[in-house]
Protein backbone atom coordinates (compact mmCIF):
# COMPACT_ATOMS: atom_id res chain seq x y z
CA UNK A 1 0.00 0.00 0.00
CA UNK A 2 2.58 2.45 0.95
CA UNK A 3 5.05 1.77 -2.15
CA UNK A 4 1.74 1.96 -4.24
CA UNK A 5 1.08 5.76 -2.71
CA UNK A 6 4.80 6.37 -3.79
CA UNK A 7 4.97 5.26 -7.13
CA UNK A 8 1.58 7.37 -7.40
CA UNK A 9 3.20 10.22 -6.41
CA UNK A 10 6.57 9.61 -8.45
CA UNK A 11 3.79 9.35 -11.55
CA UNK A 12 2.32 12.77 -10.48
CA UNK A 13 5.41 14.42 -9.95
CA UNK A 14 7.10 13.32 -13.33
CA UNK A 15 4.05 14.41 -15.11
CA UNK A 16 3.79 17.74 -13.83
CA UNK A 17 7.35 18.37 -14.27
CA UNK A 18 6.75 16.65 -18.29
CA UNK A 19 3.61 19.67 -18.04
CA UNK A 20 5.33 22.57 -16.80
CA UNK A 21 8.81 21.95 -19.24
CA UNK A 22 5.88 21.79 -21.90
CA UNK A 23 4.11 24.69 -21.23
CA UNK A 24 7.63 27.02 -20.98
CA UNK A 25 8.55 25.46 -24.20
CA UNK A 26 5.67 26.37 -26.17
CA UNK A 27 5.81 30.08 -24.26
CA UNK A 28 8.57 30.53 -25.09
CA UNK A 29 8.35 29.68 -28.42
CA UNK A 30 5.38 31.74 -28.67
CA UNK A 31 6.82 34.59 -26.82
CA UNK A 32 9.72 34.75 -29.37
CA UNK A 33 7.05 35.00 -32.73
CA UNK A 34 5.20 37.78 -30.80
CA UNK A 35 7.50 39.83 -29.95
CA UNK A 36 9.88 39.43 -33.10
CA UNK A 37 10.22 42.76 -34.86
CA UNK A 38 10.89 43.18 -38.45
CA UNK A 39 14.50 43.48 -40.34
CA UNK A 40 15.60 46.54 -40.93
CA UNK A 41 14.81 46.99 -44.87
CA UNK A 42 11.22 45.58 -44.30
CA UNK A 43 7.95 47.27 -43.88
CA UNK A 44 5.44 46.00 -41.85
CA UNK A 45 2.66 44.89 -43.30
CA UNK A 46 -0.15 47.98 -43.32
CA UNK A 47 -3.47 47.41 -41.90
CA UNK A 48 -6.46 47.90 -44.74
CA UNK A 49 -8.65 50.19 -43.71
CA UNK A 50 -12.14 49.43 -42.79
CA UNK A 51 -15.09 51.41 -43.62
CA UNK A 52 -17.91 52.22 -41.67
CA UNK A 53 -20.31 49.93 -42.62
CA UNK A 54 -17.74 47.23 -42.62
CA UNK A 55 -17.34 47.85 -38.88
CA UNK A 56 -20.83 48.04 -38.48
CA UNK A 57 -21.17 44.18 -39.83
CA UNK A 58 -18.41 43.06 -38.01
CA UNK A 59 -19.84 44.57 -34.66
CA UNK A 60 -22.59 42.25 -35.14
CA UNK A 61 -20.59 39.68 -36.24
CA UNK A 62 -18.31 39.40 -33.35
CA UNK A 63 -21.76 40.00 -31.26
CA UNK A 64 -23.24 36.70 -32.95
CA UNK A 65 -20.18 34.66 -32.31
CA UNK A 66 -19.88 35.77 -28.77
CA UNK A 67 -23.54 34.61 -28.68
CA UNK A 68 -23.05 31.84 -30.01
CA UNK A 69 -20.35 30.39 -28.09
CA UNK A 70 -21.97 32.11 -24.71
CA UNK A 71 -24.70 30.28 -25.38
CA UNK A 72 -23.72 26.74 -26.14
CA UNK A 73 -21.27 26.94 -22.90
CA UNK A 74 -24.14 27.87 -20.84
CA UNK A 75 -25.99 24.98 -21.99
CA UNK A 76 -23.45 22.48 -21.49
CA UNK A 77 -23.21 23.35 -18.14
CA UNK A 78 -26.58 23.16 -17.21
CA UNK A 79 -26.62 19.70 -19.31
CA UNK A 80 -23.38 18.33 -17.69
CA UNK A 81 -24.81 19.63 -13.95
CA UNK A 82 -27.56 17.53 -14.74
CA UNK A 83 -26.40 14.41 -16.29
CA UNK A 84 -23.25 14.37 -14.18
CA UNK A 85 -25.60 14.15 -10.77
CA UNK A 86 -28.42 11.35 -12.39
CA UNK A 87 -25.15 9.83 -13.89
CA UNK A 88 -23.07 9.62 -10.53
CA UNK A 89 -26.20 8.27 -8.57
CA UNK A 90 -26.76 5.39 -11.32
CA UNK A 91 -23.27 4.89 -10.89
CA UNK A 92 -23.39 4.49 -7.24
CA UNK A 93 -26.13 1.84 -7.40
CA UNK A 94 -24.77 -0.38 -10.29
CA UNK A 95 -21.10 0.59 -11.06
CA UNK A 96 -20.14 -1.72 -14.18
CA UNK A 97 -22.06 1.32 -16.21
CA UNK A 98 -19.78 3.95 -15.54
CA UNK A 99 -18.53 3.85 -18.75
CA UNK A 100 -22.01 3.77 -20.34
CA UNK A 101 -22.41 7.54 -18.01
CA UNK A 102 -19.29 9.01 -18.99
CA UNK A 103 -20.50 8.90 -22.72
CA UNK A 104 -23.74 10.65 -21.73
CA UNK A 105 -21.53 13.13 -20.04
CA UNK A 106 -19.19 13.79 -23.10
CA UNK A 107 -22.55 13.69 -25.22
CA UNK A 108 -23.35 17.03 -23.07
CA UNK A 109 -19.70 19.00 -23.57
CA UNK A 110 -20.56 18.34 -27.04
CA UNK A 111 -22.33 21.04 -27.30
CA UNK A 112 -19.68 23.23 -26.26
CA UNK A 113 -17.48 21.99 -28.68
CA UNK A 114 -20.61 22.80 -31.46
CA UNK A 115 -21.00 26.72 -30.18
CA UNK A 116 -17.24 27.15 -30.59
CA UNK A 117 -17.72 25.68 -34.45
CA UNK A 118 -20.33 28.28 -34.96
CA UNK A 119 -18.12 31.03 -33.40
CA UNK A 120 -15.16 29.71 -35.35
CA UNK A 121 -17.52 29.89 -38.41
CA UNK A 122 -19.17 33.41 -38.34
CA UNK A 123 -15.73 34.69 -37.65
CA UNK A 124 -14.23 33.16 -40.72
CA UNK A 125 -16.88 35.06 -42.25
CA UNK A 126 -16.39 38.91 -40.70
Amino acid sequence: MVNEKRRLRKQILISLVVLISVMTIAGTIAGVKLFAQAAPGEQAQAARPVTAEQASISRFAFIAAAVAFGLGAIGAGIAIGNVGAAAMGAVAEKPEIAGQALIFVALAEGLVVFGFITALMILGKA
